[in-house]
């Protein structure tokens, strides 16, 4: 039979409709529509050890590739241990695993691709066998997101060999650190709110020496105490330890004993746009057997010193200082020093810097036979006891010094130093001939 115009359009149009309105979900033999999560049967029961059945709902999530979704309340827990695959997604604020102090309440090693969203893992201060709320070793593709780590007797989170996102979680109440990687494989921390810590905030570490590039991004970090002691190791809401090319940006960090943000032996590392506030010991530190940082458009109000790049005789060297606020500077009673802006040792640039309220110096080059190769160019200091202090060691290498504004010096604008104590005029106002290793011009003093 001929098929004539219009049947032949409407059968074209039928078809594009059943192809608009794409291949319809299978269903399952009882005839229903798989959900795209399952609760596993789950449900919450506070008081009652939920380990067991946890366990094997996670199971059975990573086998089928169903997420499990865990309904609100509250499940105590022992050690989950969760395989490739698995997804737990949780109502954010409401879906609590509580540690019951047999040891971590989620343990991951040797897997992939593992999705957490929306849990609480409460350790309401319990001892813990393995040392966290949360441990993943040789993890690929770890996602952490809108989780809270809160309440853990030692740390919080502890990665090692971990790659993926750990965004948008609390973690907070913790006895040692928030949240520690070692020997990461590609790792983004950002978006997180880190508070009342007792020892460090966030540590970014290798076992040895080398390429990490672990991004730290954004984040909250607050109330970071030095329960454990020692001479800075701990009170630092950033702490990076043999991590190299780890990017440090535009994160918030307020009220920690010891520093913002402390680098050691962190090659090619970055500290930039981070905002920092009340700091009891140095702001920002790079030190040790380093080559290569940046520190740039940072605000630093109130530390014991702004910005310190130090330690060349352990082979730190190679900086980049700039375009940093840094004000309200203070002497530490307990140790009777401090009080300076900006220091720096060798190889290094120092340029476009506002440096006020210093109680020592505004910036200090050098210290006894430390120096080498360091540009100071336009920065403005205010209101410090000492503008520039500038070592002037026979062994000493050359710094430069110019252009620089300089208001408000109470014992002079540019110094020679020998030690801690100045020698000689202020050389804004005389010549600095005497000095081979200081070239010196153009630099307003008032």
């Amino acid at each position: 039979m001929a098929v004539g115009r219009r049947e032949l359009m409407l059968g074209t149009l039928g078809m594009g409709l059943a192809l608009a309105a794409g291949p319809r979900p299978a269903r399952s033999e009882e005839g229903e529509i798989p959900q795209p999560f399952s609760t596993y049967g789950l449900a919450p029961g506070d008081g009652i050890d939920q380990t067991a059945s946890l366990q094997e709902a996670a199971d059975k999530a990573a086998e089928s590739g169903t997420p499990f979704f865990l309904p609100p309340g509250n499940y105590m827990s022992g050690k989950l241990e969760l395989k490739s695959g698995t997804q737990i997604q949780g109502v954010p604020g409401k879906s609590v695993l509580r540690c019951n102090g047999g040891g971590a309440v989620i343990s991951i090693e040797n897997a992939s691709d593992i999705r957490l969203t929306g849990l609480t893992l409460e350790g309401k201060a319990k001892p813990i066998d393995g040392g966290a709320l949360l441990i993943a070793e040789s993890v690929k593709g770890l996602t952490l997101s809108d989780c809270r780590v809160i309440g853990s007797a030692e740390h919080g989170i502890v990665l090692r060999k971990v790659s993926g996102r750990i965004t948008d979680c609390e973690i907070g109440g913790i006895s040692g650190s928030g949240l520690f990687s070692e020997d990461a494989a590609g790792l983004e921390i950002a978006h997180n709110h880190v508070r009342d810590c007792g020892d460090n905030g966030i540590l970014v570490w290798r076992s040895e020496a080398g390429e990490d590039a672990t991004i730290v991004t954004s984040n909250r970090i607050e109330r970071i105490t030095a329960k454990s002691g020692g001479n800075g190791q701990n009170g630092n809401a950033i702490n990076v330890f043999r991590a190299g090319s780890v990017l440090i940006n535009g994160n918030r960090i307020a009220d920690c004993a010891s520093s913002a943000i402390r680098a050691s032996s962190a090659s090619n590392c970055q500290m930039i746009g981070n905002s920092c506030a009340r700091l009891g010991d140095v702001a920002l530190l790079t030190e040790l057997s380093f080559e290569g940082v940046v520190i740039a458009n940072n605000v630093v109000d109130k530390a014991a010193v702004g910005i310190s790049v130090t330690n060349f005789k352990e082979g730190g060297r190679l900086t980049v200082v700039q375009g940093n606020l840094i004000r309200n500077i203070f002497f530490r009673k307990d140790i009777d020093s401090r009080g300076i802006g900006i220091a720096v040792q060798v190889d290094s640039v120092v340029s476009g810097n506002v440096v006020e309220g210093s109680p020592g110096y505004g910036v200090m080059i050098g210290w006894g036979g430390y120096l080498r190769d360091v540009s100071v160019t336009d920065n403005l200091i205010r209101d410090a006891y000492i503008g520039i202090g500038v070592s002037t060691d026979p062994s000493t290498g050359t710094a430069l010094i110019t252009r620089n504004m300089i208001s408000g010096a109470k014992d002079g604008a540019i110094r020679a130093m020998n030690g801690p104590t100045p020698v000689g005029s202020d050389l804004a106002m005389a010549s600095a001939e005497a000095y081979r290793n200081l070239a010196i011009y153009s630099n307003d003093a008032r």
